[in-house]
């Protein structure tokens, strides 16, 4: 490829698409063109590098040795490019733009009326707050704050502060506290139905006690989003495991025990090193931990 030139960058971006995609047709899905377009801007990059970079066959198409090679660089130009997007981002100080949040969805509720709060004090502050249970990449731009719980967060490029320590224990409806009765403790099991995630969390204590205290016949409900959790409970159907925070704001549920200090779920403020500084993230910074510290001790406590 000596003495060649990339005159289309777009041709590279294109490449990379059919890489990731496998096909022409996938790779014009994402890239919204259509598929002669892409096979296009693929000839073209071929021609200009003097070099096959796809096998194709009628299943897809398989990068060759070089094309393995373009792929990986081109790869990181992306990640390079998406990390320097995120830096520019706080170039300007000025307290205005976008403000992107990110949190795990079961805490959207609880956290609103905070949000909301920022927004009044900082009206031209426009903030996105993205839900997802993938950590979002905040090196790349993804986000600028990550509210997530449970384990600390350990990328090297992060800078994790403590918000607080949430109480999580069991909750069930007045209805099946009539139909079923109290639950007395944790050894009082029998004749209770319980509500369980349909994949294992050991990471989250009060989740794994259920996995590994409860008959399996005494669960009578799954469900893969923690928000089911809530709903199953209310309408009666079992015994769930749930943050105080969501279950005590909200009508229709019964705590059954008082929260085990060891089913505490740790709150994370987390930002890059490289937006950590900037006005508009330590000034929400700021007024979450305020907000956050001001929540009863049965809700969560300072960790």
């Amino acid at each position: 490829m000596s003495g060649t030139a990339v005159k289309d960058w777009n041709n590279l971006h294109y490449a990379l698409a059919v890489a990731r995609a496998g096909t022409l047709s996938g790779a014009a899905l994402e890239l919204e063109v259509s598929h002669s377009t892409v096979l296009r801007r693929i000839d073209a990059l071929e021609k200009a590098l003097k070099t096959r970079l796809f096998i194709r066959h009628p299943r897809g198409y398989v990068p060759t040795e070089a094309g393995q090679i373009l792929m990986s660089a081109a790869e990181n130009m992306q990640d390079q490019l998406d990390l320097l997007v995120g830096k520019m981002q706080g170039v300007d100080e000025a307290l205005h733009g976008t403000l992107i949040i990110t949190t795990v969805n079961t805490l959207i509720p609880q956290l609103m009326p905070m949000v909301r709060g920022f927004q009044a004090e900082n009206p031209q502050v426009r903030l996105h707050l993205v839900a997802d249970q993938r950590h979002l990449r905040l090196e790349h731009g993804e986000a600028h704050i990550g509210i997530r719980p449970g384990a600390k967060p350990t990328e090297p490029d992060y800078v994790v502060q403590p918000a607080i320590s949430l109480q999580n224990t069991l909750y069930a409806s007045e209805e099946y506290v009539r139909e079923c009765g109290p639950l007395n403790s944790r050894d009082d099991l029998s004749g209770h139905r319980f509500i369980a995630p349909i994949k294992a969390y050991d990471f989250i204590p009060s989740l794994d006690w259920i996995a590994r205290q409860v008959p399996e016949e005494q669960i009578v409900f799954r469900c893969n989003e923690f928000s089911g959790f809530e709903d199953a409970a209310r309408n009666g159907v079992g015994i769930a495991a749930l943050h105080s925070w969501c279950a005590e704001t909200r009508p229709g549920l019964r705590r059954m025990l008082e929260p085990p200090r060891e089913w505490r779920t740790n709150l994370w403020l987390v930002t890059h090193r490289d937006m950590h500084r900037t006005r508009k993230v330590q000034l929400f910074l700021e007024w979450i931990k305020r907000e956050l510290a001001l929540l009863p001790p049965e809700i969560g406590v300072q960790p």
